[in-house]
C-alpha cells in the first residue's frame, strides 16, 4: 500500500472559480503570501526558541515510550477504557477514537483490538448516572484515566471524586491504585498530589501544551495505545506533515495557506467557518478543530494590548446529514463562511447497494452502486451548488483513513492556528475568557475565598417573575 498523505485544494476560493466580490484574485493571494511568510518565519523561530512546544510532541520518544509500558502494564483484563476529563483532555480523544476504529468497536468484540473505550467530558449526572449503574459490578475490569495538569478543574476533578469513592468502597485502596491512571503535570498540582500520595500510575500532561494541543502527547495517546491504534504511525504522520508546515516558501505550505485564506476571509465579511466532513469517521475531528479554533483566536486584546475582539466562528457540519438541515441556509442565508469539506478517497470497507423493487424502476441509478461513490457524489454535488451561489469552498484530501493521515491533519490545522493567531496579532496559546466562568462555577459551589464573587452573581441566579411566561 502507498504512504498515505493529505492535501489541501483551495482553487474553489479563487475569483476563477467564484468571481471577485467573494473570490480572491491571483494578486490577492500573492499579497497573502508576501503577508505571511514573516508568520512562518516568526512561527518556526517560536518553535525554536521553545516557545510552542506542541510543534516538537511528533519527537519526543519518551511520551510514546511512556504510553506503551503503562499500556502494557494495565492491558490484561482491561474491558473498560474510561477517560475522565474535559475540553482538550477528552476532544482529541474522541477524535482518534472515531477516525481510527470501527463505529461498533464498544459493541462487537470481533470488531475491537482493546478494551471499551468511554470518554466522559461533561457532568451530567444522568448520563455518569447511568453509565456508573452499569459499571458498578465490572470495577476490577476497568481502567479510569483522570487527566488534568492542575487537579482542580472543576468537571474533572468532581468525576473523579465519584470514581475514587465508589473504587474505594469497593475495591478499597489497592484497587483504587491498580484501577486508576493520572495524566498530569510532572511536578506540581493537586492531581500529582493526590497521584503520589496513593501510589497511582502516572503520565505527563507536557509543560507549555495547551489541552487543545495536547492530543499528541500522552493525553491523548495512551486511550489510543490501549484501543489498538498505532500510535508511532500516528506521530509518523504528524512529523511527516511538520516538514511541509515548516517551509518558508507560502505556496508549499499548506498551513500558511490555509491560515491566510481564513484570514482573508474573515477581513472580508466571512467570520464563519464551516469544517463539513464526508466521512462520519472525520465528524469528531470537526469538535477538535471547533476547540482548537474558538480558544485560540477568539480573543478581545492583540499583543500590543489593544481592544480587537477577533475571532472566527468555527461551526460543525457533517455531509451527508447536515445537506438536509444546514445547506439551505449556506445556500441561499448570508454570504459569511468559508467551507473546508473532508473528503477520502479509499474507504477501509465499502456497501454495495442492492436491486431496485420491480415498482420502484426509478432507483435503477443505485441498484448496484457503492455506497462511497454516491457518498463522494453527494460531497461534489453540495460543493457545486456552494460555488453555484458564490461561497468560497476548501477540501482536504484524504487517500485513506488511517493513524498516518489523522496525525497528518491534527498537525495541519494546529500549525494552521498558530500562523492564523500571528496573522491575526494575537496570543493564541492563553484563553482568559474561560477563567471567569470557572471562577463564578467555584462561587456557586462554595469554594472558599469566592464569597464576593458569589454575592455578585446572586442578581443572575434569582429568576425575575416579571419576565417568567
Amino acid at each position: 500500500m502507498s504512504e498515505t498523505k493529505i492535501s489541501l485544494y483551495y482553487k474553489n476560493v479563487m475569483a476563477d472559480v467564484i468571481g471577485e466580490e467573494h473570490g480572491i484574485t491571483k494578486a490577492q493571494l500573492q499579497d497573502l503570501a508576501e503577508k505571511t511568510v514573516p508568520a512562518i518565519v516568526e512561527c518556526n523561530n517560536q518553535r525554536k526558541a521553545g516557545k510552542i512546544p506542541y510543534r516538537d510532541l511528533p519527537y519526543v520518544e519518551s511520551y510514546a515510550k511512556d504510553v506503551k509500558a503503562v499500556a502494557a502494564e494495565i492491558k490484561d483484563g482491561c474491558e473498560n477504557f474510561v477517560v475522565l476529563g474535559i475540553g482538550g483532555s477528552a476532544l482529541g480523544n474522541i477524535a482518534l477514537q472515531a477516525a481510527l476504529n470501527p463505529y461498533m468497536y464498544n459493541m462487537d468484540e470481533n470488531q475491537r483490538k482493546g478494551p471499551r473505550l468511554f470518554v466522559f467530558d461533561n457532568v451530567d449526572p444522568m448520563q455518569l448516572g447511568s453509565f456508573l449503574h452499569w459499571v458498578g459490578d465490572k470495577l476490577d475490569k476497568t481502567i479510569f484515566n483522570v487527566i488534568s495538569k492542575s487537579g482542580r478543574t472543576a468537571e474533572t476533578a468532581s468525576q473523579f471524586l465519584v470514581i475514587r469513592e465508589m473504587l474505594l468502597e469497593k475495591l478499597g485502596a489497592d484497587g483504587f491504585q491498580k484501577q486508576v491512571v493520572a495524566t498530569t503535570d510532572a511536578n506540581a498540582g493537586t492531581m500529582r498530589k493526590i497521584a503520589d500520595d496513593a501510589k497511582l500510575r502516572t503520565l505527563v500532561v507536557p509543560d507549555g501544551v495547551g489541552g487543545r494541543f495536547s492530543v499528541l502527547s500522552p493525553v491523548g495517546l495512551l486511550s489510543a495505545a490501549m484501543c489498538g491504534i498505532d500510535i508511532d504511525e500516528l506521530l509518523a504522520g504528524a512529523a511527516k506533515m511538520d516538514e511541509l508546515c515548516s517551509k518558508e516558501d507560502f505556496f508549499a505550505n499548506p498551513a500558511a495557506i490555509n491560515a491566510a485564506i481564513n484570514w482573508h476571509f474573515y477581513n472580508r465579511q466571512k467570520p464563519i467557518s464551516v469544517m463539513m466532513p464526508y466521512s462520519y469517521a472525520l465528524k469528531d475531528l470537526s469538535d477538535w478543530y471547533r476547540q482548537l479554533w474558538a480558544e485560540s483566536l477568539g480573543k478581545t486584546k492583540d499583543l500590543q494590548g489593544n481592544d480587537v475582539f477577533v475571532g472566527p466562528t468555527p461551526v460543525k457540519a457533517l455531509g451527508t446529514t447536515d445537506q438536509h438541515s444546514q445547506v439551505q441556509l449556506y445556500r441561499e442565508g448570508p454570504n459569511d463562511k468559508l467551507f473546508t469539506f473532508l473528503q477520502v478517497s479509499e474507504f477501509s470497507s465499502d456497501v454495495t447497494m442492492g436491486a431496485e423493487p420491480q415498482v420502484a424502476p426509478e432507483l435503477d441509478y443505485l441498484a448496484g452502486q457503492k455506497m462511497s461513490k454516491l457518498l463522494n457524489a453527494e460531497k461534489l454535488a453540495t460543493e457545486y451548488a456552494l460555488l453555484h451561489d458564490k461561497r468560497p469552498c476548501m477540501t482536504v484530501l484524504f487517500d485513506r483513513i488511517d493513524a498516518s493521515a489523522i496525525g497528518q491533519f491534527i498537525y495541519l490545522f494546529e500549525v494552521t492556528t498558530s500562523i492564523a493567531g500571528l496573522l491575526f496579532g494575537i496570543d493564541a496559546y492563553d484563553q482568559p475568557a474561560v477563567e471567569l466562568g470557572k471562577e463564578a462555577t467555584f462561587a456557586l459551589m462554595g469554594r472558599e475565598g469566592f464569597e464576593e464573587l458569589a454575592e455578585k452573581i446572586k442578581p443572575v441566579a434569582d429568576i425575575d417573575g416579571d419576565y417568567l411566561i
